[in-house]
This record gives C-alpha cells, structure tokens and sequence, in this order.
C-alpha cells in the first residue's frame, strides 16, 4: 500500500448566519460567449458570486422562475447549473423552503497531526461522536501487517460518526491491537478524542502518520449516515498512525463530506 505524507490541521471557518438581506440583482448571461454552454456560465456566474461574497452562506436564492428571468434562461438551463453547484456543495436545496448558499467549505490543511475533536473546538464548532461500532475482532493479513501485529491477533475496530453542531460529517474507522489498550471499551468515545484516550488512559502519543487522500462517492449506507445522496462526493483519508517510539498504533480510514471539507496542502517554491 503507497502513502502521501500529510499531516493536517484545521484552520478556522466562520459560520455566517443562515438568512441575510437579499443580494443585488442577478444580472443576465454575457450571450457573447460563444462555444460555452449557457449551464456553465451559470455555474461559473454563481459561483464567481459566492466566492467574492456577494452572495453569502444562508442567502436564499430567488424561486427558479424569478431567477431563469433575471438570467434571460429557460428553467432546463437553470435547473442544471444548480444541480451542478449542489454536488459541488456550494447550493442547498431544502425540500419545500427554497435553494440556500452552502456554508463556506472547513479548510484541512498540511501542517499537523490535530485530532478532530481538538481542532474543531479550536475553530469554535462543537464536535460530537457517535459510537456505530467498538468490538474486537481477529486482526487479517492485511491489517496485522500494517499494525505489525499476527495475524488473527485481536484488534478492536471502531467505527464512529463524526458530528460539528449536530450535523453528521465524517464517518470514522479505525483498528487498535488490543495488546497496546486493554478495556478501551470501557472509555466513552462518543464524548471523548479517541488520541486523547490513549494519552491519558495508556500513556501512547500519537507523533506522526503517513496519510493518503483520494475522491469516492457515497454508498447508500454512507450517505444514509451523513445525511447526503447516494452518490455524493467524498473524500476518503487513509491513515496509519505512529506512537511517541515509532510503532504503527493505528490503521484508520475516514469518510469526510465533500460539501463540507476542503483539503489544502502547501506547496514549497521552485528552487
């Protein structure tokens, strides 16, 4: 298995209030842009908007029909460029209410290795767990060599979903060999880190990982959890975790919402 070596931070994303004075008038197409299908210029003409903050998170858009006027559009050429922007997670729709500009995307940025929980609260959301899954299990091949255990040595595995203010974001699993945190069901990890547990409960620093990020898309169990689409975009963080002498303490695989992360790494100059 290859790894990118990423190591994350959350910055901080401010939450803007959900409804706002109305914006300026949309105004109509530029029609002189021949060759670009009218849909993406809609898009590209939203989210130019939303970008420079013309429109902001929890503007209510105006109904299909007002807007395919102000943009001079049928509603067809409408109602694609908003799908569009909704898989991209820069629209909401909300059945019977009306089509909202998403919150601004949280930012994951290279850096360090931050526990949800603790960047989370840095960044002033409130996070939350829910326990799915925590049993133990006979470690596979797969697993044992990564945690450089044997194989069929018992392994818990936890699976988790992650919540900022309530609103389910990120579907967590990870693989701990019982060996290194005996009772860990004991430890309440719907209210606590699970890094922190292992600090404090059994003295294990997590110090580095090597993380590789790649898309997916929902299944329909993933997006019953997250309260998204089928389908939906995802982005999925593989991680092996090391502790403060260099062991292999955990194998993780995290499911983060698309319309609610942004991943960005820093790029060194050209020499």
């Amino acid at each position: 298995m290859v790894y990118t070596i990423i190591r994350v931070i959350y910055p901080s994303v401010k939450t803007a209030p959900r409804r706002q004075a109305a914006p300026r008038p949309f105004s109509s197409l530029n029609r002189r842009m021949t060759g670009v299908p009218l849909y993406i210029q809609i898009v590209e003409n939203l989210t130019e908007r939303i970008k420079s903050g013309a429109l902001v998170p929890g503007h209510r858009l105006p109904p299909e029909r007002e807007l395919s006027e102000m943009l001079k559009v049928n509603r067809m050429t409408l109602r694609q460029a908003l799908n569009s922007l909704e898989a991209h997670g820069l629209l909401v729709r909300r059945q019977g209410d009306g089509t909202y500009v998403a919150d601004s995307k949280i930012e994951r940025q290279a850096g360090k290795l931050v526990p949800f929980t603790q960047g989370m609260q840095r960044r002033g959301y409130k996070p939350g767990a829910k326990v799915i899954t925590l049993e133990q299990q006979p470690a596979d091949a797969a697993i044992a060599k990564e945690l450089h255990l044997r194989t069929s040595e018992p392994v818990y595995h936890i699976h988790r979903l992650r919540l900022i203010n309530q609103e389910p974001v990120m579907l967590e699993s990870f693989t701990l060999p019982v060996s290194r945190f005996p009772g860990l069901e004991r430890h309440n990890l719907a209210n606590r880190s699970a890094y922190e547990v292992m600090e404090t409960e059994y003295g294990v620093t997590i110090s580095r990982a090597r993380q590789s990020l790649e898309p997916t898309i929902a299944t329909e169990y993933e997006a019953e959890q997250l309260h998204i689409k089928p389908g939906a975009p995802l982005m999925l963080e593989t991680r092996l975790a090391f502790d403060q002498h260099d062991q292999p303490v955990e194998y993780g695989r995290d499911l983060y919402r698309g319309d609610r992360f942004r991943f960005i790494t820093e790029v060194a100059p050209l020499e």
